[in-house]
């Protein structure tokens, strides 16, 4: 493969990770983008549809998610891993493991018909299945950039999707569709990638396409990715399976009010999943160089996660109330209110984990990593089960806190057990002062505020938090360099 911009020859084991810090930066301004417009789309949607629509439809979205851990079965994370390893090899690892996607993709059919026939769900079941089929397909094909490392057109293509729907969405709304309509958008934004990705690879003539099902390879992989695939069910588990619960104990409409205010929780997990993405590559290639060289990435890739959730944590639990209002513009979400504030006070644990996730899986450790999972789908089913039955859509929001707490704690004693400390208090104490000096002032100014009011408390906060990073030197000379780097579009 040859460089884009110059046409010389990579070497991908050192342009992986001189590049890494420019793919965050362009990536995070492409999901900034597209997270915006996401967030547009959903909750047009959401306003049209009212609590009970907008529940039947993101069950069903959450539903098809669950199901294609059948037809993943962890390949996508070890085919990131293994290409990012052996570049040499993509063409016959790309190949594999789409003609795999076609296997698993039918009996994963069959499991989805049942569910949505339990759920109640029975009319959305044709969009449904191309959701879940396509989607797994996309996912693949976006993989090969992240393990070369050549992200320019990933990031054209989360910005082109998110419009896609956008533009379905609207015309929706606009012409009083239904909640099947809503997902055949979805059908039409993940089509569009598997086309584009496909045509993209073609014309850089990365792979030679065929089908190709090695059965010794097939054999060989299923056994590596097993742990990755038990991690993904557990994980995809803890982060769904509150959905199922609620719906058995409560209603399509209470359903409705918790994905409202889970949305913008969830929407801003684009920022760690995409430093992941990026990172997990480099971290992948650092194991193989030195274990202390990996180490000190973890430290510094946990840093930058802390010091953008943090702040975003208390961001949202003191504007809670005007974020809420500033989207629910039909007036019948008001209930979603306190269950943002508790989601979002969960925000940064989200974004930390994923320091010791990549770490682990960099190691091959996946299957410790399993068993920190395994610990966190135990805690939110014991939780679920005890709350929502009481408490409802806010016991859900409250177990996903203590869920991820847990993950924490499990995944920070595992790398310290196999790689080393990561030093928690001493990384992060002057970023926890930056970020209260934050949330003192957008409480003393903007504690009520509503409407576009907010963008500014948003805006104002991110002004303070900046000055207090500086104040509290929560960020040393590196970091500077690296950031200086990053915006310049230069090598690290």
């Amino acid at each position: 493969m040859a460089d884009e911009a110059t046409g010389v020859p990579l070497n991908p084991r050192q342009s992986i990770g001189s590049r890494a810090v420019g793919n965050a930066a362009m990536l995070l301004v492409a999901r900034v983008l597209s997270r915006a417009i996401a967030l547009v789309t959903f909750f047009a949607a959401a306003n049209w549809l009212g609590p009970a629509g907008n529940g039947q439809y993101q069950a069903t979205i959450t539903y098809t998610a669950l199901v294609s851990i059948l037809i993943d079965l962890g390949f996508n994370t070890l085919y990131t891993r293994e290409a990012a390893r052996h570049p040499e090899e993509i063409g016959r690892y790309l190949r594999n493991v789409l003609s795999t996607r076609a296997v698993f993709a039918l009996p994963s059919l069959a499991v989805l018909v049942v569910v949505l026939q339990l759920s109640g769900l029975r009319a959305l079941l044709v969009p449904a299945c191309f959701v879940m089929v396509l989607s797994a397909y996309a996912n693949v094909l976006r993989s090969t950039f992240y393990a070369t490392g050549v992200l320019t057109y990933e990031a054209v293509a989360i910005i082109a999707e998110s419009l896609i729907l956008l533009g379905g969405t609207v015309f929706g709304v606009l012409t009083h569709r239904g909640v099947d309509f809503f997902l055949w958008c979805y059908v039409a934004s993940y089509g569009f990638s598997c086309v584009y990705f496909a045509a993209v690879i073609s014309a850089r003539k990365m792979v030679r396409w065929a089908w190709e099902l090695d059965i010794a390879f097939l054999t060989s992989w299923l056994r590596k990715s097993l742990p990755f695939a038990l991690a993904f069910v557990i994980t995809t588990l803890y982060f769904k399976i509150d959905v199922p619960i609620l719906l058995y104990f409560r209603s399509f409409t209470e359903y409705g009010w918790y994905s409202f205010a889970y949305k913008p929780f969830e929407s801003l997990l684009f920022v760690p999943v995409t430093i992941l993405n990026v990172a997990f590559p480099v971290l992948s290639v650092y194991h193989t160089e030195s274990p202390q060289r990996l180490l000190l990435a973890t430290r510094r890739f946990y840093r930058a996660l802390f010091a953008l959730g943090f702040p975003i944590s208390i961001g949202t639990v003191v504007l809670a109330s005007g974020i809420n209002g500033l989207f629910d513009r039909s007036g019948q979400f008001g209930p979603a209110t306190p269950a943002l504030a508790i989601l979002g006070g969960g925000i940064f644990l989200m974004f930390i984990t994923n320091a010791f996730i990549a770490a682990l899986n960099a190691m091959d450790r996946q299957v410790l990593f399993t068993w920190a999972a395994l610990v966190s789908l135990l805690v939110n089913v014991s939780l679920n089960l005890a709350l929502v039955p009481v408490y409802g859509y806010l016991g859900a929001a409250w177990a996903t806190d203590v869920t991820e707490l847990a993950l924490l704690v499990t995944g920070w004693v595992l790398v310290r057990r196999v790689l080393g400390s990561v030093p928690i208090l001493r990384l992060s104490w002057r970023i926890v002062a930056a970020a209260v000096l934050m949330g003192a002032v957008l409480f003393t100014l903007f504690r009520g505020a509503h409407g576009w009011l907010v963008v500014v408390a948003i805006l104002v906060g991110m002004l303070v938090y900046g000055a207090g990073l500086l104040l509290f030197r929560a960020v040393d000379a590196d970091e500077f360099a690296i950031a200086r780097r990053a915006l310049r579009g230069r090598r690290a």
